[in-house]
């Protein structure tokens, strides 16, 4: 399974950014988002099945991050929204060929290159 991750960038607060990821190769039952700050440990952000179920938050992003899925051409996305200067960060998708959506870091086998994301206040 090879991801592919697009679309950091540096924002200012309060506006949003759209990361896009190509999943290709075999197929996956769940992806996911994930983020590591500077200096921090790499953290949960969201996550669903294939089909675009089982949706998971991380408390941080609810109801401001939704993630979905393009049927057309395997395109996972993360919108963000309300963007704070807390959310600055390497984005990395995931995915895993069997498991359920998950919060942990070591249910994921496969992870894409990291996108910068950087919002200013």
């Amino acid at each position: 399974v090879q991801l592919q991750a697009s679309g950091g960038g540096l924002v200012q607060a309060g506006t949003s950014l759209r990361l896009s990821c190509i999943a290709s190769g075999r197929t996956v039952n769940s992806v996911g988002w994930y983020r590591q700050a500077p200096g921090k440990e790499r953290d949960f952000v969201a996550a669903m099945g294939w089909r675009g179920d089982r949706r998971k938050y991380a408390d941080a992003v609810r109801g401001r991050f939704t993630i979905s899925r393009d049927n057309r051409d395997n395109t996972i996305y993360l919108q963000m929204n309300a963007l704070k200067p807390e959310d600055t960060a390497v984005y990395f998708c995931v995915a895993d060929r069997w498991r359920l959506p998950s919060d942990k870091t070591s249910d994921y086998d496969y992870w894409g290159q990291g996108t910068l994301v950087t919002v200013s206040s």
